[in-house]
C-alpha cells in the first residue's frame, strides 16, 4: 500500500498542556495526538507540526504532517483520530497533500489571537483563554502603535533572550487592536504575519498594554524596534491569552 502524506488541521486548548512539543515526562499536544493516531493506525507514525506553541497556548488552526501507509480513507481520519482523543483536542481536517510538501518551509501566513480581558471581576468562564488586566486601556493609542510594526522588520527587540535564531527579521501584514462587538471589557489584539520569533507575539502585546496603560507613548514602538534589544520592550504577555488561529499555504 502506498504511503500517503496527510495534513493535518488541529484545535487545542492548551490550558492543561506543557506546550505543543513533545517533552519526555511532560503531557504535550503533539505527545497525546501522536498517541492517538499510532493507537489507530496500530503502528508508529510522526506528526510534525507547523507552530511550537508554548505551554498554556491554544489553537483553532495548528497543523501537523503525518505519513501512513493504512486503507482508512483519507475523509474519514479526522474522526477517527479525534474519537481517541481527549476532550480539548480535535482533529477538524484531514487532506492528501504532494511527497515534498514543506510544512514550516511553504506557511505563507500565520495569525494568532490574543485576548485581554478589562473587566474589574475575573472572568470565570473565560479566564483560561485571556488575560485579566482590570483596568481601562486606550485602544486607540495601542492601535496607533501596532500600525508601526507593519512591514518587513527586524523584530529581535521582541524575541525572547531563548531564542537563538541569528535571522530576526519577520513581515507583520497586519496587527489590529479592538474591542469586541457588544463586550467593551474584551480587547482583541491580532497579529498576522509571515512567522514568528519565539514569544514575540506575547512580547508585542506585553509592550502594547504599556502604551494602552499611558506608559508609554505610541511612536515609542520606533525606538523599541530600532533598539534590537529585548529590555527595550514591554512585558511577556501570560500565555492563556494567546490562540493560533490559523495558518495558510501558498
Amino acid at each position: 500500500m502506498a504511503v500517503r502524506n496527510i495534513k493535518l488541521t488541529i484545535t487545542y486548548d492548551g490550558s492543561e498542556y506543557h506546550g505543543w512539543q513533545i517533552q519526555p515526562g511532560l503531557r504535550t499536544i503533539q505527545g497525546v495526538t501522536t498517541d492517538a493516531i499510532q493507537d489507530l493506525l496500530g503502528s508508529e507514525v510522526r506528526l510534525f507540526g507547523a507552530s511550537r506553541t508554548d505551554a498554556g497556548v491554544s489553537a483553532l488552526g495548528q497543523v501537523g504532517l503525518i505519513q501512513i501507509d493504512s486503507p482508512i480513507p483519507t475523509e474519514n481520519l479526522a474522526k477517527a483520530i479525534t474519537d481517541r482523543l481527549p476532550a480539548d483536542i480535535a482533529v477538524t481536517e484531514a487532506v492528501d497533500v504532494p511527497e515534498g510538501f514543506d510544512l514550516m518551509g511553504a506557511v505563507t501566513n500565520k495569525l494568532y489571537r490574543y485576548t485581554i480581558f478589562t473587566g474589574p471581576v475575573r472572568p470565570v468562564l473565560q479566564i483560561r483563554h485571556c488575560w485579566h488586566l482590570p483596568t481601562k486601556l486606550d485602544i486607540t493609542a495601542m492601535a496607533e502603535a501596532a500600525q508601526l510594526l507593519l512591514g518587513k522588520k527586524d523584530f529581535k527587540s521582541f524575541a525572547s533572550a531563548a531564542d537563538k535564531r541569528e535571522n530576526t527579521v519577520r513581515t507583520i501584514f497586519r496587527c489590529d487592536v479592538s474591542n469586541e462587538e457588544g463586550e467593551k471589557d474584551l480587547v482583541h489584539v491580532e497579529v498576522e504575519g509571515d512567522g514568528f520569533l519565539y514569544n514575540m507575539v506575547r512580547n508585542i502585546v506585553g509592550t502594547l498594554v504599556e502604551v494602552g496603560l499611558g506608559r508609554w507613548r505610541p511612536e515609542k514602538m520606533n525606538e523599541i524596534i530600532e533598539a534590537k534589544d529585548r529590555t527595550a520592550a514591554g512585558q511577556l504577555a501570560p500565555a492563556q491569552g494567546l490562540c493560533l488561529m490559523w495558518i495558510k499555504y501558498a
